[in-house]
């Protein structure tokens, strides 16, 4: 008897702990990404003093607040990911990680970690522009690195915990847009233009990488939207969403590997999986009435519209009217509107499906 008032304590702690990761309370999620973000600013901070050493600083360029706060925010945004995925997968329903699940997640908090990255440079050379000569003072410097690893860390947190299907293709298409407008800003050919899109990963510095990268990753994410968008989506064809996952797959893994064999060194095999993507996309526009069945008409008359304007665009450079960085871009631009306008109209309609 001595004992009972001992075990209950402790049962209560047990109960308020497993509340603290209890993945379908919303107000835990926020609690835990606060908290992340409360460590992303303390560890950012305590670096930063040690970094500048208690010392002003630009806003912008080699050794300024603005680069070591982009850093400091893709790692944070990197690990925050990480944590959230795992979070859910180690105290929710969803059962053990399986080898793809890896590779997904991987994708992802790279994806977060580049975005963070970019969007903070970015936001310091505009800065930069406005306070020009301006310095940063110590204090400030410190307070702003945590600030931008905290915001990083929190915003990556909860995107990696309410991922769904639409969250992730907005996540794709910002990743994709900054990635390949950074590349074109750092290019160190200022000309790059006048050959080709894939001009950009040509050459070895970092511009070259980041673009290479982008669609590496990119071609991961969009994988992952094939294997998870096509779930549960209602068709009278019992083939048919099976062969939409194949062909989104195709466009996932050949734009994967544009970027992981550069044109400067893989022609033949560049060219091949770069045409090979665009070949599959009008499979899939062509072959979706009949496969998904219930698919909206204005969105199928949309797939052939944008399949009809990339085939114009071609039919133009190969008369010379345009440039074929015009046509990748614009094609480019036209396929990756069309998978995120699939996804929410796959969403509304297996969303229908259950009401009905």
């Amino acid at each position: 008897m001595a004992q009972t008032p001992l075990a209950e304590p402790e049962t209560r702690r047990g109960r308020a702990a497993s509340r603290l990761v209890d993945t379908s309370s919303e107000r835990s999620l926020e609690s835990l990404a606060l908290g992340i973000g409360a460590i992303a600013f303390v560890v950012a901070a305590v670096v930063a003093a040690f970094a500048f050493r208690l010392e002003a600083a630009p806003i912008a360029g080699p050794d300024s607040v603005g680069q070591f706060a982009a850093i400091a925010s893709a790692v944070a945004a990197f690990l925050a990911v990480l944590a959230g995925r795992w979070l859910l997968h180690e105290r929710g329903p969803h059962g053990r990680l399986g080898a793809l699940d890896y590779f997904d997640i991987i994708a992802l908090a790279i994806a977060h970690a580049v975005i963070a990255l970019l969007g903070w440079t970015l936001l310091a050379v505009i800065l930069e522009q406005a306070f020009i000569g301006a310095e940063v003072f110590a204090l400030p410097v410190l307070i702003l690195a945590g600030a931008t690893a905290a915001m990083s860390a929190y915003l990556a947190f909860f995107s990696a915990t309410h991922m769904d299907l639409q969250l992730l293709a907005s996540v794709l298409a910002v990743f994709l847009v900054l990635g390949v407008l950074a590349s074109m800003l750092t290019a160190s050919d200022p000309t790059w233009w006048k050959d080709n899109l894939s001009a950009l990963g040509m050459t070895t510095n970092v511009s070259a990488l980041a673009f290479n990268l982008t669609l590496i990753v990119a071609g991961f994410l969009v994988t992952t939207l094939a294997r998870y968008a096509t779930r549960g989506i209602p068709t009278d064809n019992p083939v048919g969403v099976g062969r939409v996952r194949v062909c989104l797959i195709v466009v996932g893994v050949f734009l994967a590997l544009v970027g992981l064999f550069p044109v400067n060194l893989f022609f033949g095999i560049h060219t091949g999986v770069a045409s090979g993507m665009v070949v599959a996309y009008g499979v899939l526009v062509i072959g979706l009435p009949r496969w998904i069945t219930g698919m909206p008409r204005p969105f199928v008359l949309l797939g052939w519209l944008f399949l009809a304007v990339t085939l114009v665009l071609a039919v133009f450079f190969a008369i010379g009217y345009y440039t074929l960085t015009a046509v990748e871009l614009v094609a480019g631009i036209l396929v990756f509107t069309w998978i995120v306008l699939f996804i929410r109209n796959a969403a509304a309609l297996e969303q229908d499906s259950r009401a009905a």
